[in-house]
């Protein structure tokens, strides 16, 4: 089976009727897993047949609002979800900070090769020490992050905004990269940093999952905390050994 995770932030004003659709959609292809849609984007994790996610995904891409979303791939032996849900929230992802909008501009990203090479070198282009921040829950960082990650102990994303404002002085003058499993919350995180005057912040693109993909897990300490059935992805995108 094939599983994909994708996001995008970008208005949605039909997300009703737009949730039929893709339920409608997603029912035809016998997949399974979340769809959830906000006026500020969509974010996904699905599983199926390769043949049908890949029909899926063109259907989706055919909405120019959707058009050219990449997506992080893994496989497993059989679908780590038992059921299809398309859902309307308020936010893709929960931050209750209402003033965050990245569809109306990202933060810088940095790729998964130079986020490595800053790692490797301990400092980045312009000599400026760099630090990793971990945007997960703690139960998720408990499973696996980057050696040396600064890691706030939240217990869900909506804590984020609280949490830098009470550790804020520890990143000036510093280089961060936000990470999250796939990109969404340190997109988030990244742009709430930036406007609390930290200048140079940068997310990290397609999160750990892309990060595993393109540089085997370097300076990554243990597993990826996901959440479906296989629970936690090794830098091979694979279900770890028990």
């Amino acid at each position: 089976m094939l599983n994909i995770a994708g996001y995008r932030f970008v208005t949605i004003d039909d997300a009703p009727e737009l949730r039929d659709r893709l339920h409608g959609q997603a029912r035809h292809h016998a997949l399974l897993g979340t769809v959830l849609l906000a006026q500020e984007g969509i974010n996904f994790f699905l599983a199926g047949a390769a043949d049908s996610v890949r029909a899926f995904l063109d259907e989706l891409g055919a909405d120019p609002r959707f058009s050219g979303l990449e997506v992080k791939e893994s496989w497993s032996a059989k679908a780590p979800f038992r059921k299809l849900l398309v859902k309307v929230k308020r936010e893709i992802i929960r931050m209750n900070h209402p003033a965050i909008q990245p569809a109306s501009g990202r933060a810088p990203a940095v790729d998964a090769t130079t986020a490595k090479r800053w790692l490797d070198q301990g400092h980045d282009d312009d000599g400026r020490e760099v630090v990793t921040l971990d945007t997960r829950n703690a139960f998720e960082v408990d499973h696996g992050t980057f050696e040396g990650a600064i890691d706030w102990r939240i217990d869900k994303f909506s804590e984020f905004p609280q949490a830098l404002d009470a550790h804020k002085a520890q990143l000036e003058g510093k280089t961060i990269i936000s990470f999250c499993t796939g990109g969404i919350r340190c997109e988030k995180a990244a742009i709430y940093m930036r406007e609390a005057g930290l200048d140079h912040v940068w997310q990290l693109d397609g999160g750990i999952l892309k990060y595993f993909e393109e540089t085997g897990g370097a300076h990554f300490k243990g597993n990826c905390f996901v959440f479906d059935e296989r629970r936690a992805l090794d830098a091979d995108l694979a279900p770890p050994a028990n």
